[in-house]
């Protein structure tokens, strides 16, 4: 005759394993499921940083291409650059700090002896529309800058 507690402790543990799987079951599948949702997001966050990645590629080369642009409508002139210096009072090495150049290159873009860059005809373009109180001011936020 088998013992009683060895039958009332296999019918414990096969009632118990029975429970435990009722009890866990909902939890993997809901596991499962949140398992797959979250590969779905991941596969589709890479998708969308690509195309993030392909429009700032697309964004930068349009602005680069807008800046030529821009760049080929900006017209100079070594006559009118002396006339935008003597407007604003300044020096060829104040010009030069707004422009972000040596005072001997605007004085050879004056002498028509070399031109500005496309980058540097966009910023000279900025300073045609400023006054003279602008432009020290401007030279005082560059100049303290530069100690500061």
């Amino acid at each position: 005759m088998p013992n009683i507690g060895a039958v009332l402790k296999d019918e414990i543990a096969r009632i118990s394993k029975k429970v435990s799987r009722q009890e866990v079951g909902p939890i993997k599948t809901a596991s499962n499921t949140v398992r797959t949702q979250l590969a779905t997001l991941n596969k589709q966050v890479q998708q969308l940083e690509r195309e993030v990645a392909q429009l700032r590629r697309k964004a930068t080369q349009s602005q680069a291409l807008q800046l030529s642009l821009d760049a080929q409508t900006v017209r100079f002139s070594a006559k009118g650059l002396r006339s935008l210096r003597k407007r604003l009072n300044l020096s060829a090495q104040e010009l030069g700090q707004l422009v972000e150049v040596s005072g001997p290159t605007i004085y050879s873009w004056e002498g028509e002896k070399t031109a500005p860059r496309s980058e540097q005809k966009l910023v000279l373009a900025g300073l045609r529309t400023i006054g003279k109180r602008e432009a020290q001011a401007r030279l005082q936020a560059i100049q303290g800058a530069r100690h500061g």
